[in-house]
């Protein structure tokens, strides 16, 4: 896997020493809904899953990469999943784990640094995400490395006993 360098962060793959980082993340019970989760994971199953995690992403449709600062502090994750290479197109997830941590541009430079692998390496046309209506920071986010507003999933997500709403994202890279 490239190691893919920022200027204040860079993107890695998923190791074994990670799992206790995961399990946090996981069972994290204030950022569910937008991992759409709804049980925790024991670290049994992390650990199973930490196992698989070198697995081609042609073969399991999923790349999860740890998001780490210079000084080798992992502070989040990004994803690409439902990848398609038949279409060319993937979906997008990211999540800084820390709230300390959020809105210092780490977001930003992941995303990008993960464009530029799609476009290099990958050889993506498009990628996607899905963002809640009520998320303002993930938004101004992905609106701001061009990805564009294409639809909304009216009462998409049943969240703490009410619908939420829900974007749909794309940003088409060739």
């Amino acid at each position: 896997m490239v190691t893919l360098k920022g200027e204040h962060i860079y993107l890695r793959a998923l190791e074994p020493e990670d799992l206790d980082f995961i399990h946090a993340i996981e069972n994290n019970q204030d950022i569910w809904e937008v991992s759409n989760t709804i049980t925790p994971y024991s670290k049994f199953l992390i650990k199973q899953y930490l196992e698989q995690a070198h697995k081609d992403i042609f073969e399991v449709k999923q790349l999860r990469l740890v998001i780490c600062t210079q000084n080798d502090i992992a502070i989040g994750m990004i994803d690409l999943f439902d990848f398609d290479f038949k279409n060319r197109r993937a979906g997008v997830g990211i999540l800084i784990k820390d709230k300390d941590m959020r809105q210092r541009g780490y977001g930003q430079e992941a995303l990008q640094l993960l464009i530029a692998y799609c476009k290099s390496h990958l050889d993506m046309h498009q990628l996607f995400c899905n963002i809640s209506e009520e998320n303002d920071m993930s938004l101004k986010l992905f609106k701001n490395q061009g990805f564009d507003i294409i639809g909304l999933k009216k009462d998409w997500n049943y969240v703490n006993g009410s619908y939420k709403n829900e974007y749909l994202l794309q940003i088409l890279l060739n």
